[in-house]
C-alpha cells in the first residue's frame, strides 16, 4: 500500500493513493489502528507522508561513498540527526540558505518505524517497520567540513530548514520484502549523479535497527535516513552543487521518485 498524506480542501489527511490525483481516506492512527475506507477524495498538494517523531541519520553507510568522501570503512554505524524544521514536502522547493555556498544533495532510503522498538534483535527488526519512503539529505558541505561555526557537528550542515525532503508516499513493508536490494539513483537536472543499489549498504536495514534501537528507544514514527551512495556533489572534479532554478529528483526501485526545485 501506499500511504500519503495530503491536503485536500483544506484539511491534511491520511491516505491510500488511489492515483496522482485521488486516495482513500485513511481513519484512525497510521502508526496504530487504522483502516481505509471506501471514501475517495482529490489530492490538492502532496505533503511529506509523515512528521517524523525523530531524524535519525547514517552517514558513510555505502563502501564507494566512503571512498569517495576520503574516509575509512566504518566498524559500527556513525548516527547523526536532522532537527525537525529540516523536513520538507515534496515538489517544495529546496531554499538555498545566504550563509553557505556549498548544498548538496544525497538521495537516501528512509525507514518509518512504525512501533515502538527497544533492543530489537535483527531477525525481528523489519517487524517494527512500517513501511520505506525517499529522502534527500540535503547538505551544506561548507558547514560540515570547513566552517569553524559548525562546531565539528555534521547535524549542523544538514539541519538548515527544508533540508530533509521526504516523499512521495510511504510504500509498506509488505511490498518490500527485502529493501537491501533496490536500485537508487539521484538525477540534477535530467542528469544521472547517483546509479547504485541499497545491497552496497556497509549496515543494512535489519543491523541498523538493532544497532540503534541498543542504546535508545525508537518511537513510532521515528524516521531512519540510511546513507547515501556514491556520486554526490561534493566528491566531484569539479564539485557540482545546487544551484537557483536546479531540479533534484531521488529515485528509489519500488518506491518512486521525489523531485524538489531549488531556488
Amino acid at each position: 500500500m501506499q500511504i500519503i498524506r495530503f491536503l485536500s480542501d483544506g484539511k491534511i489527511h491520511f491516505g491510500q493513493r488511489v492515483d496522482d490525483g485521488s486516495a482513500r481516506l485513511i481513519e484512525g492512527d497510521i502508526l496504530g489502528d487504522h483502516r481505509v475506507t471506501g471514501q475517495q477524495v482529490k489530492i490538492d498538494k502532496l505533503l511529506a507522508p509523515i512528521v517524523p517523531a525523530n531524524i535519525l541519520c547514517i552517514g558513510l553507510n555505502y563502501r564507494e561513498h566512503a571512498a569517495e568522501s576520503g574516509s575509512p570503512i566504518p566498524e559500527h554505524p556513525v548516527l547523526f540527526i536532522k532537527n525537525s524544521a529540516a523536513l520538507n514536502n515534496p515538489f517544495d522547493p529546496i531554499e538555498l540558505p545566504e550563509n553557505s555556498e556549498q548544498v548538496d544533495y544525497e538521495a537516501e532510503l528512509a525507514i518509518v518505524i512504525g512501533r515502538t522498538a527497544r533492543k530489537v534483535s535483527r531477525a525481528d527488526a523489519l517487524d517494527y517497520v512500517l513501511g520505506y519512503t525517499c529522502g534527500n539529505d540535503v547538505s551544506a558541505r561548507d558547514w560540515q567540513r570547513i566552517l569553524p561555526r559548525s562546531g565539528g557537528q555534521w547535524c549542523r550542515a544538514k539541519s538548515f530548514d527544508g533540508f530533509c525532503p521526504l516523499g512521495p508516499w510511504i510504500v509498506t513493508r509488505d511490498e518490500l520484502p527485502n529493501p537491501n536490494k533496490l536500485a537508487i539513483r539521484s538525477v540534477l537536472n535530467g542528469q544521472v549523479m547517483q546509479d547504485s543499489n541499497t545491497a552496497d549498504m556497509i549496515f543494512d536495514v535489519p543491523t541498523l535497527i538493532e544497532s540503534l534501537s541498543s542504546t535508545m528507544t525508537l518511537v513510532a514514527g521515528t524516521v531512519i535516513l540510511t546513507g547515501t551512495p556514491p556520486g554526490v556533489g561534493m566528491a566531484r572534479k569539479p564539485p557540482v552543487f545546487m544551484k537557483s532554478g536546479d531540479v533534484i529528483r531521488i529515485e528509489i526501485e519500488g518506491i518512486g521518485a521525489l523531485e524538489n526545485p531549488v531556488k
